[in-house]
């Protein structure tokens, strides 16, 4: 789901991440509180049918490799499904999520892993202190003009030549979600963009995209998938 950063939490109580309680971040986060105990079973099992989608994240985590490892932040990560598929891959990688429930059920069902409560607007992470980003899904509910601020932190945090994994829906409309998973009451928008659009916001903020793809697959109908990383 959409969010990220953050300062560890005891593992039973995550922090609420300080937010405008009336801005979009809130009403993000409570959505998928409400939704997180549906939404996790929903998504669980998703990658099983999705073999392009699973090459993007084998991929990342070679690229992840060959630049000499390290931790990876999966940003948005919701229940920790991502967290864990890159974990199985051999990558030392901790989930980041906006809603304190989604990163409870995180800790129960991967216990072995790290996950942290924050906002992708405001990453709690050093300078250069991880050897790749993931924002699988996560950026559907970043208004336009937030984006270019995200991306800024994703490079801020980002080594030099860690790779970025980007997946997003793809298209032109944005729409107001006022129902969603189980049935439960949400109140977010779901931007839909285009890979050239994305691509030229990472460019602006010092990304070299490296591959861009569409895919369909029971996560989207129509995906995008980027690869980017930035050099000083």
């Amino acid at each position: 789901m959409p969010a990220g950063g953050g300062s560890q939490a005891a593992p039973d109580r995550p922090r609420v991440p300080d937010v405008d309680s009336t801005g979009w971040l809130a009403e993000t986060r409570d959505s998928y509180d409400t939704v997180a105990a549906d939404y996790v079973e929903l998504v669980r099992d998703l990658l099983a049918d999705a073999p392009h989608e699973r090459a993007a994240l084998a991929l990342f985590a070679e690229l992840v490799r060959a630049a000499g490892g390290g931790p990876v932040a999966d940003v948005g990560c919701g229940p920790g499904r991502i967290t864990a598929h890159l974990h199985g891959h051999g990558i030392d990688a901790f989930g980041i999520d906006l809603s304190p429930v989604m990163i409870e059920i995180a800790r129960r069902e991967h216990p072995h892993l790290r996950f942290e409560v924050g906002s992708m607007t405001n990453l709690a992470l050093a300078d250069a202190s991880v050897a790749g980003v993931v924002a699988w899904y996560s950026l559907i509910h970043v208004p336009d003009d937030e984006v270019s601020s995200v991306f800024a932190h994703f490079r801020r945090v980002l080594r030099p030549g860690g790779p970025l994994l980007l997946s997003f829906h793809v298209g032109d409309e944005s729409q107001l979600k006022t129902q969603g998973y189980g049935g439960h009451p949400m109140k977010v928008h779901v931007h839909r963009r285009r890979p050239a659009r994305m691509a030229a916001w990472l460019r602006a903020a010092g990304f070299t995209v490296e591959a861009e793809t569409v895919v369909s697959s029971p996560e989207s109908k129509l995906g995008g998938i980027l690869f980017a990383r930035w050099h000083p």
